[in-house]
């Protein structure tokens, strides 16, 4: 009787070990899964403020042929400023990968600042041109636009690179392939970029 009521214990407490060692399996899995589609989420997050951040880029290098053609009848004697701009501008179409093209914008910008400064100064005469004050409205209001995307970029990029760098999600980080690895952010090169460009005459 004895003998039978401990074999009868023994199966119990095996039976409660595989349950319990079931369950702890069920909750590595159910972690493992929720991390990684964490990741996934935030990779995709990334990748969608990188997206927005160049609409306007984009929308910022097709304004500059017009911007630069209407201030070139007034600004004759301002050549090489209207050069930096273009080539500035040229850079940024060469631009292939996301540090390229966040270096490419940080050197418009400056470019574009220099640009506004330089006109401002010699030709007030542009302040009646309607051509000239539409595309400064474009050009502040896509600057404006830029400022809360880069803002946003980096907030998730945050949460991308902690999450990467947290333990234990950076084990499951490490194994998810090259796309998984710390973000750059979009920071601005020096302390003067880090006001918008002064479209205001």
């Amino acid at each position: 009787m004895l003998h039978a009521l401990l074999i009868s214990t023994g199966a119990i407490i095996g039976i409660v070990v595989a349950i319990v060692l079931v369950i702890l399996l069920i909750a590595v899995i159910a972690w493992w899964i929720s991390t990684r589609n964490n990741f996934v989420r935030l990779k995709n997050r990334v990748e969608e403020g990188w997206a927005t951040i160049d609409v306007y880029l984009k929308k910022r290098f097709d304004l500059i042929p017009n911007l630069v053609e209407t201030v070139k009848g007034y600004a004759k004697h301002e050549s090489e400023t209207l050069e930096k701009v273009v080539a500035a501008r040229n850079l940024s179409a060469g631009a292939k990968t996301v540090e390229e093209k966040m270096s490419a914008a940080n050197n418009l910008t400056s470019s574009l600042r220099t640009f506004f400064t330089a006109v401002s100064e010699s030709y007030p005469e542009l302040k009646a041109n309607s051509n000239f004050l539409d595309l400064q409205n474009q050009l502040k209001n896509i600057e404006s636009e830029l400022e809360g995307a880069r803002r946003y970029y980096n907030g998730v990029v945050k949460a991308f690179n902690t999450k990467l760098e947290l333990f234990p999600a950076n084990i499951i980080g490490k194994r998810m392939g090259s796309e998984y690895v710390k973000k750059e952010y979009f920071e601005l090169d020096s302390a003067e970029e880090r006001q918008n460009v002064k479209v205001s005459f």
